[in-house]
């Protein structure tokens, strides 16, 4: 489909396989080493991840084509997730400045998040089949038995305490498939949204779902949204976090930074900041 659909008056192309996790990282820092004008990502938000992370304050053009489950920063910059009409919106190649971020030295640009969506995170690593059908499955049949933990938060020197049922991080508003937390967020403010999600009765979590969809979940007694650029959380034991998706363990200390203005991205046509 690329080759058919790729504009080679704009592009002189070559297509690399990534071999294991990981290798994504290495083959767009090889890229930069050899002066590459744009590296484009296959795949979901791990894989851009991956490649992003290498191209993190380098004048290097990053595109995106949506392979993934959530697709979360794509749908959020408005990349089409129909492939062809992926392509051909790299082709005309309308690229912004975004922010980054960086936890405990681990970059991520759409989302990280403690709590439920990091314990969901490790579940779904573990299966073989992905999409969004195996995400809610796993969602529902893990959420009956999920205990909120609590937090130490620290936002730009200001300390919450906090018990939660999830913690995110938000550059993006969303976590993917149209699912957004903090429906204001924006990858170009220089911020990150710290979305506290309370502890809520599992009867209510259809109503948390529809805020989400909804775009509401601002307006949520259950969700307390708090701004900043610099960040620490402290838990009370080491616990998995998610970064954009893909789960690690962390110790109790975690220090997160937004990176303003730092990855040029190709984005859809229907972006605004």
């Amino acid at each position: 489909m690329i080759e058919k659909h790729v504009d080679s008056s704009v592009f002189d192309y070559s297509i690399v396989f990534t071999k294991s996790s990981g290798h994504g990282m290495q083959l767009a820092q090889q890229a930069v080493a050899d002066k590459v004008d744009t590296v484009i990502a296959v795949g979901g938000d791990g894989t851009i991840n991956e490649v992003a992370s290498a191209l993190v304050g380098t004048d290097v053009t990053f595109g995106i084509i949506p392979c993934g489950s959530g697709n979360g920063l794509s749908r959020f910059l408005d990349i089409p997730m129909d492939t062809k009409k992926a392509i051909e919106n790299l082709n005309r190649g309308r690229a912004e400045i975004i922010d980054t971020a960086i936890a405990n030295g681990r970059r991520f640009f759409n989302m990280a998040g403690f709590g439920f969506d990091a314990h969901i995170a490790e579940v779904f690593a573990q299966k073989k089949e992905r999409g969004f059908i195996t995400y809610a499955r796993s969602t529902f049949s893990e959420i009956i038995n999920y205990k909120p933990r609590t937090y130490h938060i620290e936002v730009d020197n200001n300390r919450y305490e906090r018990e939660a049922f999830m913690l995110s991080f938000a550059n993006s508003s969303q976590y993917g498939n149209n699912a957004h937390v903090s429906p204001k967020a924006s990858v170009q403010d220089g911020l990150l949204d710290v979305c506290i999600i309370k502890a809520f009765s599992i009867w209510r979590f259809p109503e948390m779902i529809f805020h989400m969809f909804a775009k509401t979940a601002d307006t949520s007694k259950f969700v307390e949204i708090i701004k900043g650029k610099h960040i620490v959380i402290k838990q009370l034991q080491p616990g998995p976090i998610h970064l954009d998706g893909e789960p690690f363990m962390m110790n109790e200390d975690i220090e997160i930074n937004i990176i303003p203005a730092s990855l040029k991205i190709i984005v859809g046509d229907k972006y605004r900041s």
